[in-house]
């Protein structure tokens, strides 16, 4: 695990405290329970089959390191459960988790359940396809069938335009990122429709994990012929922003994470965060995504915020 020099966070005051539902539980049990995922590379994942790592994970350790300073608990102990998209909402939703970072998109519908901090990632949703297939944008996904991931803002994104463009895709909702690029690789589906930066990641790495939670991942012997095999097309179908979630109502938590994302984008933190998960080699298998820092990402970092962009 990397560390990042610390800007003292302020103490709350005893009243903020009582108000604030996730810190009075984190003060009266002495621990943390953040959410993690086994294979969201290289945002939040397994790479050795104990504790998480990830450009996210990171980020959650930063906010967890404000409670310890907020809360003076040097013995702070942290848990990580892992969560998936079906479930992750519905753990911060009834108190299980008090923390998630990985890839949740921030939706006005989703503050409907949780609330989120500022935005740290920006990206466009995009598909990947075989090399030479004749889908090149969305418009040629009509009368197609499609992959995505249950559980995800792509998967309403893909019924939406069902309904609304009457494109007569025939959508197949998969349990996993990796079963997602299956159907593609298997023919089963002519795209997978997902977010940018998880695309990269699945050419680049051809991750699989297991089912058993904690198993780590492990890079397929199959990642160099598929990063000739297939391509990532498309011009962006939305633009996203991902979040970390906790509870709502919950103003002193949220100032406390949005501070902590501010101050790491302000210093430049952010940016040698972003290096070394997007542009170096990443464990477990020394694997470089090779996607480089984007306009609107360096716009994020000089103006930390938590607009949502749908």
């Amino acid at each position: 695990m990397y560390a990042f020099a610390f800007a003292c966070t302020p103490a709350v005051h005893a009243d903020e405290l009582d108000g604030s539902p996730t810190l009075r539980k984190i003060r009266d049990t002495g621990t943390i329970v953040i959410g993690v995922r086994e294979a969201a590379v290289p945002f939040s994942y397994r790479a050795d089959g104990e504790h998480a790592t990830g450009y996210s994970y990171e980020i959650a350790q930063q906010i967890v390191d404000a409670v310890r300073e907020t809360l003076n608990l040097p013995g702070l102990r942290v848990r990580e459960l892992s969560v998936s998209p079906q479930n992750r909402i519905t753990l911060v939703q009834n108190g299980t988790v008090d923390l998630e970072c990985s890839t949740a998109t921030h939706t006005r519908e989703r503050e409907n359940d949780v609330a989120f901090s500022n935005s740290i990632f920006e990206f466009g949703v995009r598909m990947l396809v075989k090399r030479g297939s004749p889908v090149k944008d969305f418009g040629d996904l009509s009368g197609r069938t499609v992959v995505t991931t249950s559980g995800t803002t792509d998967e309403r994104l893909l019924r939406r335009w069902n309904l609304e463009r009457a494109m007569n895709m025939r959508i197949i909702v998969a349990r996993s990122h990796a079963d997602s690029f299956e159907a593609v690789r298997s023919g089963r589906a002519a795209a997978f429709v997902m977010d940018e930066p998880l695309l990269h990641a699945a050419l680049a790495t051809g991750y699989v994990v297991g089912d058993a939670p904690g198993q780590p991942v492990a890079q397929s012997a199959r990642a160099v012929d598929d990063a000739r095999a297939f391509a990532i097309v498309g011009t962006p179908a939305a633009n996203e922003v991902y979040g970390c979630m906790f509870r709502r109502g919950d103003a002193a938590f949220k100032r406390l994470a949005d501070r902590t994302i501010a101050n790491l984008q302000r210093s430049g933190e952010a940016v040698a965060l972003y290096h070394r998960w997007f542009e170096s080699p990443i464990p477990p298998a020394g694997v470089n995504l090779d996607y480089p820092l984007s306009p609107s990402m360096k716009a994020l970092f000089a103006n930390p915020n938590d607009r949502p962009l749908d």
